[in-house]
């Protein structure tokens, strides 16, 4: 009988971007026995597992796991915000003072420096610094925030040279086994496949094959499947852009090769000093966005990950054993269904366009308050204001925010408009306006938060999006597996902002420095 060791020697935290809740049944008949289905019924699966935010995003979703607080704390707010200081927009990660290291010029310019709190990798490390820590993604954001600010090492996929690279931030030289790993030609090699799909079209029937039947659809399908069987993203090119990578299933096949190498390349789990690794498949995220939860391309997606899920859990079995790692998976957010989709399934639903909003918005503050630039931008769902110009003219910046409120939801689709001046001077402490205050950063939201009818989503460049508070977006996948976890289903209501302290309790360090979630008990128990 194998005894599981006092602390798990490895802890390996999964994040498949945008999986909802739903796909691990959705799916289930296919999967296969070793992969996700196995996970379920071997480990405890918290069934009511959302984040309690109105702005679901990826990067808000990975930062609130690995600090176990809302981004009203930890301060990434969404994927990008405005910059009164500077008048220019911010990326989460994006960090010029950084040089790549391994890579092209500027794939590495990034670090964790927005990121104000501490993380459990963090806090791990300062517990015991023999543990190591260790982040790996396709995108740089994921690999740094699940990782943290003091991570032995994030790595990240560079689409100009096929390579895996980090930033000095972490290191000033790869380490040895991630330069062997580059040289290997994964990337090439996964690079010149094509995506045909795994099974014949007839059998996708959880997907919205039924547009095919649509006189004006039927040729739009057509073509996506012609190109999913000729190869949907991958065709040769004479010079090397490893981009399909990033959107195509075979950029998890090399996330989970990397992460094999890092395993084996840094030793972990060898030893009593509990190391951490962290794993984002995010081409699920963009294959999701382009073709929306109920594609093909989509289904395909996590029938082909869940292989390769089984294969990396029966490496794990091997070199690590079962009863000596604690595997966590999850998801960074949901997504919603398209608007096209719901109005075939004769569900409400439509697209927000926030450009022809903003246009609007700018023409109705030049009737009311005279010709000048009051909107000094929109991203992510929030409106910010022209503070100083607001200021000059001798005008309340509560009245004008709440003018901009008011005005925003005569926009069909917006079910809310929230000021900045009521989360600062109220305290939610349930329902619909926690959410927007767990959302809300004094210092990088916007002046107005506005929040979209269920079904609705913001016309962005892509078919679909998540950033709501509703079912889809909120509701993902929480499985613990391995070390001392007992089988189990749990249905008490958790917050994802309880990952990171339930993990803490159990391997006995601190808590990271800005966390507001609590121990799971069933977890702990």
């Amino acid at each position: 009988m194998n005894i599981p060791s006092e602390r798990p020697k490895l802890i390996v935290q999964i994040v498949v971007s945008q999986m909802r809740f739903d796909y691990l049944h959705r799916y289930s008949d296919k999967f296969g026995a070793e992969g996700f289905n196995m996970l379920v019924a071997d480990g405890a699966s918290c069934r009511n597992a959302r984040y309690n935010y109105i702005l679901t995003q990826s990067m808000p979703g990975l930062a609130t796991i690995a600090t176990g607080t809302n981004p009203s704390v930890h301060g990434i707010v969404s994927n990008k915000w405005y910059s009164r200081s500077n008048n220019l927009e911010v990326d989460a990660l994006a960090d010029d003072k950084m040089t790549t290291v391994g890579g092209s010029f500027f794939a590495g310019k990034f670090s964790p420096k927005n990121l104000v709190t501490s993380t459990l990798g963090d806090e791990l490390r300062s517990f015991d610094a023999r543990s190591k820590v260790v982040g790996v993604s396709m995108e740089a954001a994921s690999a740094i925030l699940s990782s943290g600010h003091n991570a032995n090492g994030a790595f990240w996929f560079d689409s100009e040279r096929g390579k895996f690279i980090s930033s000095s931030h972490y290191m000033q030289v790869l380490p040895a086994w991630a330069d062997t790993f580059n040289t290997k030609g994964f990337a090439d090699l996964y690079l010149n496949r094509d995506w045909s799909l795994l099974n014949p079209v007839n059998r996708y029937a959880e997907a919205d094959t039924a547009m095919i039947k649509e006189p004006q659809a039927k040729k739009r399908i057509g073509e996506k499947l012609k190109r999913m069987f000729q190869g949907l993203v991958s065709a040769k090119k004479q010079t090397k852009d490893y981009t399909p990578l990033l959107e195509n299933p075979f950029g998890n096949n090399l996330t989970k090769d990397f992460a094999i190498a890092a395993i084996i390349g840094e030793g972990l789990g060898k030893d009593e000093h509990t190391d951490f690794l962290t794993i984002t498949f995010t081409p699920n995220k963009v294959i999701g966005l382009k073709n929306g939860p109920h594609s093909i391309e989509v289904e395909d997606t996590y029938l082909r990950l869940d292989a390769e899920l089984a294969h990396f859990i029966a490496f794990l079995n091997t070199e690590i054993g079962r009863h000596n790692y604690l595997l966590i998976l999850t998801s960074d957010q949901g997504v919603a269904a398209t608007p096209e989709h719901l109005e075939k399934t004769k569900v409400p639903g439509g697209y927000f366009e926030p450009r022809q909003a903003m246009v609007l918005l700018g023409s109705y503050l030049n009737v009311v308050y005279g010709t000048g630039n009051w909107v000094s931008g929109y991203h992510e769902k929030q409106i910010y204001l022209n503070q100083r110009l607001i200021e000059d003219s001798n005008i309340p910046i509560d009245a004008f925010q709440q003018r901009v409120a008011n005005f925003m939801l005569q926009f069909t689709g917006v079910a809310n408009a929230v000021t900045a001046q009521t989360l600062q001077s109220s305290n939610f402490t349930s329902g619909l306006f926690q959410k927007f205050q767990n959302s809300y950063n004094q210092r990088r939201s916007g002046d107005i938060i506005i929040n979209l009818e269920p079904g609705w989503v913001e016309r962005n460049g892509s078919i679909t999006s998540a950033g709501s508070p509703y079912n889809y977006d909120t509701h993902v996948p929480l499985i613990w597996y391995g070390w001392k976890m007992k089988r189990r289903q749990i249905l008490t209501p958790i917050n994802m902002s309880d990952i990171a302290p339930t993990i803490a309790t159990l391997i006995g360090t601190s808590w990271p420095n800005g966390a507001t979630g609590t121990p799971i008990k069933e977890i702990i128990e």
